[in-house]
C-alpha cells in the first residue's frame, strides 16, 4: 500500500533534511506539470507499509503570493494526501505556526514536526510538545532531521493518521462575529452545492470566497469541475455576506488583514503556552542587527556594500587562478599542436581542434571558472549567516511592483553574475 505524505515547511527548517533522511537514495526530482518549479518524491518503508513522500516547496504562507506557494496549497487541498507533515522550526515556533494554523484550516490529517530540537536546546529554548499538541488538536512530534532516531516517532505517528478510519473535524479558527456572521451566511449555500463533493471542507472555500482570491477561487472551481461564482445562490448569498462586512467598515483587502491578524493571534497565543525561555533575551543580539540590516534607511545601503565587497573580492579574487588556469592552457595547446604537427595534421584540422576549441575551451574555463569557485561560496556564507532572507525582505517592496516577491531578487543576483561572467567569456574569446 503506497501512502502520500506532504512536506510542506519553513524555508531553512531542515524539510528536505528530513525527506532526505527518511527516503535516503529511494527519491527522484523533476518538475511539477506545467511549472518551473521542482519536486522531490521518494519512497520509505515503515511497518511493512510502503510510503510515498512528497517533498513541496517551502513557504512561510498559503495565502497565495507565489507560484511556490500556490502549490504548496493547490496539493494540500486538491492532491488528496493521506497526511500532511509540516515542518516548523523550534527556535522560532510563534511565527511558524502561522503556517500551521493555515494548513489546519485546509486539512485534518495533519501531523506537526517540530525540528531543530537541538538548536533550540542550545539557545535555551524549551517546548512542551505534549501542550502543543493539545492545542492543535494533531500529533506533534519533536526532530532532530539528521538523526534519524529522532525520526522513528515522526514515522509512527504519520502511520497512524494514515491508518485511521476516524471522521475528525476540521480546525476551526474564530474569527470576530461580523466575520463569523458572514461565513455564516454563505457556508451552507456552500454546503449545499458541494454536499456530495469529494471535498468537503466548506468553510474554508467559504473564507475564499469571502477573501475574492481569484486565483484560489479558479482552482478550486478547477478541481471541483463547477463554477462557484456562476452559480446565482451562490452569488446573491455572497452579495448579501459582503454587505455585512461592508457595514461593518470592512473591505475586501481589510478582511484578509482580519484573516491574518487572527491566525497570527493564534499563533502568539499559542506559543506562549507551550515556550519556555530560559534566557529570556537569547534573541535580542538579532533584533538588535535586524534593526540595522532590514532599516529602511540603512537596509539598502549595507545590502549594496555587501553586493559590492563580494563582486570586487570575486573578480579581484579570480584574477591569480584565472591567470594559472590560462598558462596551463596555453602550455597545453602548445603541445597539442606539437602532437598534431608531429602526424603531419593538415593545418585547417589543427586550427579547428587546437586554435578553435581547445583554445575557445581553455579561455571559457580560466575565466569563468575561478569567479564562480570564489562567488557562490561566498554566496553560501552570506545564506549560512542568514542575511539572504534580510535581503529578500529589503526588496520585497520593489519586487512587488512587479507582481513578484522579495525572494526573486536571490535568484537575479544569481543570473546577474553569471550573466557577467559570461559576457566576460565572450569579450575574451573575441579578443
Amino acid at each position: 500500500m503506497i501512502l502520500l505524505l506532504q512536506l510542506p515547511g519553513n524555508p531553512n527548517v531542515g524539510k528536505s533534511t528530513v525527506f532526505n533522511s527518511l527516503t535516503g537514495l529511494h527519491q527522484h526530482t523533476g518538475n511539477w506539470p506545467g511549472k518551473t518549479v521542482s519536486n522531490a518524491m521518494g519512497i520509505t518503508n515503515y511497518m511493512n507499509k510502503n510510503f510515498l513522500l512528497v517533498d513541496i516547496p517551502g513557504t512561510y504562507s498559503i495565502m497565495s503570493n507565489s507560484q511556490e506557494e500556490e502549490i504548496a496549497r493547490d496539493y494540500i487541498c486538491f492532491g488528496n494526501p493521506d497526511c500532511t507533515v509540516v515542518v516548523v522550526d523550534s527556535t522560532c515556533l510563534e511565527r511558524n505556526l502561522n503556517l500551521v494554523y493555515q494548513i489546519l484550516e485546509i486539512t485534518n490529517k495533519v501531523v506537526v514536526c517540530v525540528n531543530l530540537l537541538d538548536e533550540a536546546k542550545r539557545k535555551g529554548i524549551e517546548i512542551d510538545l505534549d501542550k502543543l499538541s493539545l492545542e492543535l488538536g494533531v500529533p506533534v512530534v519533536g526532530t532532530v532531521a539528521r538523526k534519524k532516531k529522532t525520526l522513528k516517532n515522526l514515522m509512527h505517528n504519520i502511520y497512524d493518521v494514515c491508518s485511521s478510519d476516524e471522521d475528525k473535524k476540521y480546525f476551526k479558527v474564530k474569527y470576530e462575529d461580523c466575520v463569523e456572521s458572514a461565513i455564516d451566511i454563505l457556508e451552507q449555500n456552500v454546503k449545499n452545492l458541494l454536499h456530495n463533493n469529494k471535498f468537503n471542507n466548506y468553510r474554508w472555500i467559504t473564507l475564499k470566497l469571502l477573501e475574492g482570491n481569484k486565483k484560489i477561487i479558479s482552482s478550486i472551481e478547477n478541481y471541483l469541475n463547477l463554477k462557484l461564482l456562476g452559480n446565482e445562490i451562490i452569488q446573491n448569498s455572497l452579495s448579501k455576506a459582503k454587505e455585512n462586512l461592508i457595514k461593518n467598515d470592512i473591505t475586501s483587502s481589510l478582511f484578509k488583514d482580519k484573516i491574518v491578524s487572527t491566525i497570527m493571534f493564534y499563533s502568539e497565543n499559542t506559543a506562549l503556552k507551550v515556550t519556555r525561555y530560559k534566557m529570556l533575551n537569547y534573541n535580542n543580539r538579532n533584533k538588535k542587527i535586524d534593526k540595522i540590516l532590514t532599516s529602511k534607511l540603512t537596509g539598502i545601503p549595507i545590502m549594496l556594500l555587501f553586493f559590492a565587497l563580494i563582486f570586487w573580492i570575486t573578480i579581484t579574487g579570480a584574477n591569480y587562478p584565472s591567470q594559472l588556469l590560462s598558462d596551463f592552457f596555453n602550455f597545453i595547446e602548445g603541445k597539442l599542436v606539437n602532437l598534431l604537427e608531429f602526424f603531419n595534421s593538415p593545418n585547417c584540422l589543427t586550427s579547428v581542434l587546437a586554435y578553435g576549441m581547445f583554445r575557445t575551451l581553455g579561455w571559457v574555463v580560466a575565466v569563468m571558472l575561478p569567479p564562480m569557485a570564489i562567488f557562490f561560496p561566498l554566496f553560501t556564507i552570506l545564506e549560512d549567516l542568514g542575511y539572504l532572507p534580510r535581503i529578500a525582505f529589503n526588496l520585497d517592496g520593489f519586487f512587488r511592483k512587479a507582481c513578484t516577491s522579495g525572494k526573486q531578487a536571490l535568484t537575479m543576483c544569481m543570473g546577474v553574475t553569471k550573466l557577467e561572467f559570461f559576457i566576460i567569456s565572450l569579450l575574451f574569446c573575441t579578443i
